[in-house]
């Protein structure tokens, strides 16, 4: 990693991740394979911070750490990058695996549990599929009724005034950064 830090995929501990590395990785990972109008691919760090305003549109007074868990929903994508449903299925139980072992590190090395709780883990992925919606319509050329068929229409309310703007890696990394700062320090507040 840039941090100097190195990683075993096969056997990450949360000892070898820092958020340095995972803001970096996943402003220049992109969604939609990078198939998205505008002059910078839209980034899984975008994403990440879209799906957490999301989460906590629809979570009003949430804890903190819930915000964070669903900031870092994706995070295991800064090693692995992002690949399409269809490609994970293809690739079968090990990509999952492989995910999982490096999800729990990253939510045990930021003071989460290492597994989510059910009803966590189910608003997050309301959340991401919201995103979804989003990014397929306002940057991946989807019309709306596509976009309510593959990922469900959404609440009005949750996505009034959401516009995505992709934009350069540096400043997405930034926020990433910042909100995941934001979020510890209410986290332990």
């Amino acid at each position: 990693m840039l941090s100097g830090r190195r990683l075993d995929l096969l056997d990450p501990t949360p000892m070898d991740i820092e958020i340095e590395d995972i803001a970096h990785g996943l402003a220049f990972v992109a969604r939609w394979n990078g198939q998205t109008v505008g002059d910078w691919p839209y980034s899984v760090a975008e994403h990440s911070l879209l799906v957490e305003q999301l989460f906590s549109r629809a979570n009003p007074g949430i804890a903190a750490r819930w915000q964070l868990a669903a900031l870092l929903h994706d995070a295991p994508e800064y090693v692995i990058g992002d690949m399409i449903s269809p490609v994970k299925a293809a690739v079968g139980p090990g990509y999952g695996a492989l995910d999982d072992r490096l999800a729990a590190a990253i939510h045990l090395r930021f003071g989460l549990p290492a597994q989510l709780p059910a009803a966590i883990k189910k608003g997050i992925k309301r959340a991401d599929r919201i995103s979804a919606w989003l990014e397929a319509i306002q940057i991946a050329g989807f019309s709306r009724a596509e976009a309510d068929r593959f990922f469900g229409a959404p609440d009005e309310a949750l996505v009034r005034g959401a516009r995505i703007r992709p934009r350069a890696p540096v400043e997405a990394r930034a926020e990433f950064l910042a909100t995941h700062s934001r979020l510890m320090q209410a986290a332990i507040a």
